[in-house]
């Protein structure tokens, strides 16, 4: 089986190994003497934060760790039971691929593999995340990739020569990280809450904990229409996309000021994640947000050339280019000579037939099988869920690729979906 892949960036870590796909933010919770790691640590973190780290993994290092959190010395130790728990999760695979963020520091960098050593797993290759996924383009001179950490956003310029794409820098933005727009995000909410109902979710851990929960699939909602409904201890509210813009605008003035706003100022790339931020897309107009599937993709391609079993590793950060993708053109400014044709839209699916019976497709998203939910983002209709990967057209579901009319879907032997477009 080849080599899976670990993508380490911390606002969720997701390890792909055959037909499965782990996924695990980087929280650690203190259980007894015992860790519990990802998604029931975030679910656990308004309620206990004093039992709660998220910061290992951007704080990676051997320092006493302060405060502290159970029989862990250092962040190190941290990361080492996450990494151990992924891999449990994953099926545990003999070799992995790690696709680092080009914001972890040299020697961080060293200690991520001393500890990895002490894993039962090889590490095959160590690739900087931002060049894997600048390589999926053709060539161009400048292009920004913006991830957005737990406690940070990053901005990194890629430079292309005439046939690679390498890093030239690497930015953070402090302040701007998933935690703080999470926090800017529930601030608005609840005032909303405040206003609609007079109820405050945030007086109360359990309900602000709900409202964490629910921030995610509200900007997913959000990213497919310009509102969407909260029930909260059994109060409801609506929010609309224009009122959680300003969340980001801290984030969007740094983000100008690294890259500018000229026409000629390179292309603005981004995570899913960020892409689900209200306002973005209205604020760069290039913006190209990535696919959930991308980062696998471009290491799949690059096997050959980053697998290193018979050497120490080496940090790679040079990629031929793939061409695989194409850019957004940048608008030029009207004129009255300027003539624009509107490219064809692509065919999508908008009915889901089970057996002989098709039901409409609803943007809040179609329960399959097995905990799989198909939904719509900005990039088209995708699954989401936490069992094994369904079968599309008789192989494996890439996280992040778009579906198709006649893509037959497969959650079961006995549970098989067709997606389709009815026209009218």
């Amino acid at each position: 089986m080849p080599a899976a892949l670990l993508d380490l960036l911390d606002s969720t870590l997701q390890l792909w190994h055959g037909d499965r796909c782990v996924q695990s933010p980087g929280y650690a919770l203190l259980d007894g003497q015992d860790y519990v790691f990802g998604t029931p640590a975030r679910a656990t973190a308004r309620l206990k934060p004093r039992d709660v780290n998220t910061r290992y993994w951007w704080r990676l290092s051997t320092e006493a760790l302060q405060p502290a959190l159970g029989p862990a010395r250092h962040t190190g130790d941290l990361v080492h039971a996450h990494l151990m728990q992924l891999h449990a999760e994953a099926d545990k695979p003999a070799e992995i691929m790690l696709a680092v963020p080009a914001s972890m520091q040299r020697d961080q960098l060293a200690l991520l593999l001393g500890i990895v050593q002490q894993c039962p797993f090889d590490a095959v290759a160590l690739v900087n995340r931002s060049v894997a996924l600048a390589s999926l383009f053709s060539p161009l001179e400048r292009l920004f990739h913006l991830e957005i950490q737990l406690h940070q956003a990053v901005i990194s310029e890629l430079t292309g020569g005439a046939d690679s794409a390498s890093l030239k820098r690497c930015t953070p933005l402090p302040g701007c990280g998933l935690l703080q727009l999470q926090e800017r995000l529930v601030e608005i909410i609840a005032a909303e809450f405040i206003r609609q109902t007079r109820f405050d979710p945030r007086r109360k851990a359990a309900t602000e904990q709900q409202l964490y929960d629910a921030l995610p699939q509200v900007l997913r909602t959000l990213n497919a229409q310009p509102e969407a409904n909260l029930d909260i201890g059994g109060y409801q509210a609506r929010v609309s996309a224009l009122q959680l813009q300003d969340a980001g605008k801290r984030l969007f003035e740094s983000i100008r000021e690294n890259i500018g706003s000229g026409h000629d100022n390179g292309h603005l790339v981004a995570d899913p994640l960020a892409g689900l931020l209200p306002g973005l897309t209205e604020a760069f107009t290039t913006l190209h947000v990535l696919s959930g599937g991308d980062l696998r993709t471009a290491l799949h391609n690059h096997q050959e050339q980053i697998i290193q079993r018979q050497d120490a590793l080496s940090f790679v950060t040079d990629l031929p280019f793939l061409g695989l993708e194409r850019l957004a053109v940048p608008p030029l400014p009207a004129t009255a000579e300027t003539r624009t044709t509107a490219a064809p839209t692509p065919a999508e699916p908008t009915h889901l037939l089970n057996g002989h019976v098709a039901a409409p497709l609803h943007h809040d998203g179609v329960t399959l099988h097995n905990g799989w939910v198909l939904y719509r983002d900005k990039t088209g209709w995708q699954l989401r869920g936490d069992g094994p990967a369904p079968q599309v057209n008789g192989s494996p579901y890439l996280p992040g690729e778009p579906l198709m009319p006649g893509d037959k879907v497969c959650t079961d032997k006995n549970a098989v979906f067709q997606l389709i477009e009815v026209t009218t």
